[in-house]
This record gives C-alpha cells, sequence and structure tokens, in this order.
C-alpha cells in the first residue's frame, strides 16, 4: 500500500527504536533525573509528554519530507523508466555492468 523501499531497515531500527527510546522516558524516569516516569509514581503525566514529543518528530518528519518528494517528483522525477529496471540502472545510467563476474545472465 505504502510502497516503502527500506533496504537497509532503517525504519525498523531508527524509527521503531526512536519511539521506544522517546516513550521509554515516560515510563522508566526516575526521581534521580529530570522527570520521573509512570514506574516511580509520576503518572502518566511525562508519558503523555514523551508521546507529543514522538508525535511532533513524526509530523515534522512525515511532512518535510512530503515537500522534498514532492519537489523531485515534479522537477526530476523520483522513478526510472520500466525498461530502465529491467536492464538494470548500473547500464542505463553508467554505460557498464556493475558486476558482470557475478551475473549469471546479460542486462544487455
Amino acid at each position: 500500500v505504502l510502497k516503502i523501499d527500506d533496504p537497509v531497515g532503517a525504519s525498523s531500527v531508527h524509527m521503531v527504536n526512536g519511539i521506544f527510546g522517546t516513550l521509554a522516558v515516560g515510563i522508566w524516569g526516575n526521581v534521580d533525573g529530570v522527570a520521573v516516569g509512570m514506574l516511580y509514581g509520576g503518572g502518566l503525566h511525562q508519558l503523555g509528554i514523551q508521546a507529543l514529543g514522538a508525535f511532533s518528530v513524526a509530523a515534522w518528519a512525515g511532512l518535510t519530507s512530503a515537500a522534498l518528494f514532492v519537489g523531485i517528483k515534479k522537477t526530476v522525477g523520483l522513478r526510472v523508466t520500466a525498461n530502465e529496471e529491467l536492464i538494470g540502472l548500473d547500464l542505463s545510467e553508467h554505460k557498464s555492468e556493475a558486476y558482470p563476474g557475478f551475473q549469471f545472465f546479460s542486462n544487455l
């Protein structure tokens, strides 16, 4: 549905763990630190503040990314042609095969 290409797993590494780390302050923040979390009697207040912060960062990243991608799509485009995908970007953009010794078929 979203057609997200994440070959290096950046979303699962950075987004999920960033959200968890942000919310963790609202759960495990202790009295020796800046914030008091739920487990130390702080209630839901600090967790709500942390959730608002995580949502704000997600909204900012989403809006700025959307603006950037719309600009790129309108100017140079985000996708290559179907033919360029079939022959490979190494040939269509650089006019040479990237790994000729490791292929079992020819892109030509």
